[in-house]
């Protein structure tokens, strides 16, 4: 018996909608207590991260709260790294920190084989969402991009300036491009492995792909994406897939033609004339509300909402956050978000 295809997926491949789907970066977080009750009892992030149970609740929780219409699975992009065996650990209050791999002998500590085993648990936690979600939610995989797992591998951690990775990238081409080979490899199998537990739209999260320009923008952020999208497609041809070159401005565009994504992730910084009249033409276009627009709610909350859906709601869209949404943010304010989005009719043509 055929199932009626859900709406995220619908509204990706430009079929009418009767409303814009909703869901939101970093949906299941800090800013909901229930999650902080869970994070308390899991231990250290990547355990909450690799004991399928928690993770599927903390996955569930926004679901629960405010029915998304996609759920994106709790994990983190420096899982990958974990997989290929360097060293990950979390800090609360500091980030993520890495051994860092700057030389030829960390690049040999690293290595794919085993890496799906190691990441087990994570597949697991998509199946398990895969039989508890809602028949109508979308859940949605993800990874991040060669470029930005690099950088925390190399740097260490956070970053602002990136100095090591460019030049790590900049000194030692070959053994820059061995860690970047590792990470396409590294990438394309972890979505597959994603999709295979029941993933059925993934992300490609590229989040410091603004601190490149020019030709190593187009070697580090845009070739490795192509070959990621062709290898997925190869295996999954109807596997919507939506890119994030976050705050990558003009660049976007020549991205998305570029890689074959499906959707390409805006950044609040994006102008919405822009992603009208440039990208929605091409490709379809997920964003792009100021994540401290929804901390401040109100009447600013109710207007940015608004443009953001006149400008782009008669074309392939997604209403989502410009980037991740904040711990500092009111939960009501979320529900708020989901009642003026679900308020909304989609213009037509």
């Amino acid at each position: 018996m055929r199932t009626e295809e859900k709406l995220l997926p619908r509204a990706l491949r430009g079929a009418v909608v009767d409303r814009h789907p909703l869901w939101l970066m970093r949906q299941a977080g800090r800013y909901l207590p229930e999650y902080r009750d869970v994070r308390a009892k899991a231990g250290g992030f990547l355990d909450l991260c690799f004991t399928p149970a928690l993770a599927t609740e903390v996955t569930l929780q926004p679901i629960r709260r405010f029915g998304f219409d996609a759920a994106i699975l709790f994990s983190d992009i420096l899982v990958v790294p974990w997989g290929l065996n360097q060293k990950v650990g979390f800090q609360e209050g500091e980030g993520p920190k890495l051994d860092p791999i700057r030389d030829a002998t960390g690049l040999a500590a690293l290595s794919i084989d085993g890496m799906t085993l190691r990441l087990a648990p994570v597949y697991e936690t998509v199946a398990r969402l895969k039989q508890d979600l809602p028949p109508e939610t979308t859940l949605i995989g993800f990874a991040g991009a060669p470029w930005t797992v690099a950088t925390y591998m190399i740097e260490g951690g956070s970053s602002r300036s990136f100095e090591h990775a460019r030049r790590f990238a900049a000194e030692d081409k070959p053994g820059f491009e061995t860690l970047m080979e590792l990470l396409i490899e590294a990438t394309v199998a972890h979505l597959d492995a994603q999709v295979k537990a029941g993933a059925e739209v993934v992300q490609l999260f590229d989040s410091w792909a603004s601190a490149l320009e020019g030709e190593a923008f187009e070697r580090w952020v845009v070739a490795p994406a192509k070959r990621i999208v062709r290898a997925l497609k190869e295996k999954h041809p109807k596997l919507p897939i939506i890119g994030f070159p976050r705050a990558a401005g003009a660049h976007y565009l020549g991205y998305a033609k570029a890689t074959g994504v499906d959707c390409v992730s805006i950044d609040q910084d994006m102008p919405l004339a822009f992603a009208r009249d440039v990208l929605q033409p091409s490709v379809a276009v997920q964003g792009n509300l100021d994540p401290l627009v929804l901390v401040a709610g109100g009447q600013a909350l109710e207007t940015r909402v608004r443009a953001i859906a006149d400008a782009l709601g008669r074309g392939r869209f997604i209403f989502n956050l410009g980037h991740g949404i904040v711990p500092q943010t009111p939960p009501d304010h979320v529900a708020k978000l989901v009642e003026l989005v679900r308020a909304i009719k989609p213009a037509r043509g």
